[in-house]
């Protein structure tokens, strides 16, 4: 795998913003962050945890969960165990409580915040759903940090919450390595094409599930993919490597994720 460079012998100076502190090249860092755009996946990515299964654990769906897995979609499933929720007399509120329960690593919250006020374009595409996300990134004061969050849509409908696939599943979005509701590289490429020729931006990619392969593989020689290490995204990129274009730089906990993050932000010689 990939490995972080040392960095160029410059002066520094300190970034604070909100608590997080980085350490950042006074001109070319600067410069540099502001054509890199950071997208991050959300479940055991951005928190350390999966949000539908921590809403199933601990508002007590497991048993229900279990018996209706094998025998529906995944958004589906979803669904009808928000609707059980109701049934049982939760409420969306009860929901939003037990989400600000799910823990979010400090040094992740720290490198967000820095990474946003070096002025670094900051996004979200996950397969989670937007209730979920926004509930989350909002109780730990990040969500504003964010110019972007692409996930299966949410309502409260009659005071339930619903969830809604990204894509239409009735017509396939025709890509065999995401699941019918959301191809995230179909995103990606989105997201590259809305950058003008006449910019260069650098995308940094991080995420750890096996439908984070597809947008890895739209990744450019310039950019670069963080794999969290023992995930399927890291199997999938070690037994494919002469695939990926973009540089490799693995993590294994929100602790490395931060570091390495910022030293990638730091680094001014990405070659």
């Amino acid at each position: 795998m990939g490995q972080i460079k040392k960095q160029a012998q410059i002066s520094f100076r300190q970034l604070e913003q909100g608590g997080a502190t980085v350490t950042v090249a006074a001109g070319e860092v600067l410069k540099m962050a502001g054509k890199t755009v950071i997208i991050f996946d959300f479940d055991r990515t951005l928190i350390d945890d999966d949000s539908d299964r921590w809403v199933i654990t601990n508002m007590g769906l497991t048993q229900l969960f279990n018996q209706l897995l094998p025998t529906l979609p995944w958004n589906t499933l979803m669904d009808m165990m928000l609707k059980e929720l109701q049934i049982q007399g939760k409420t969306v509120n009860d929901i939003a409580k037990c989400l600000k329960g799910i823990p979010l690593h400090p040094d992740i919250v720290a490198v967000i915040k820095s990474a946003h006020a070096l002025g670094c374009d900051l996004k979200v595409v996950s397969d989670a759903n937007m209730f979920y996300i926004k509930t989350i990134l909002e109780h730990y004061g990040i969500y504003n940090c964010f110019s972007e969050i692409t996930s299966n849509p949410a309502v409260v409908d009659s005071g339930r919450l619903r969830i809604f696939p990204y894509h239409n599943i009735a017509s396939s979005h025709g890509c065999n390595l995401c699941p019918p509701n959301l191809c995230k590289g179909r995103v990606i490429a989105k997201i590259q094409a809305s950058v003008s020729e006449n910019e260069s931006k650098r995308i940094i990619y991080i995420g750890d599930g096996k439908n984070d392969l597809c947008p890895t593989l739209k990744l450019d020689e310039g950019d670069c993919v963080m794999p969290r290490m023992n995930f399927p995204l890291w199997n999938s990129i070690s037994k494919n490597s002469e695939l990926v274009k973009a540089k490799v730089y693995e993590w294994g906990n929100g602790e490395d994720l931060g570091r390495i993050l910022l030293q990638l932000l730091n680094s001014t010689n990405q070659s």
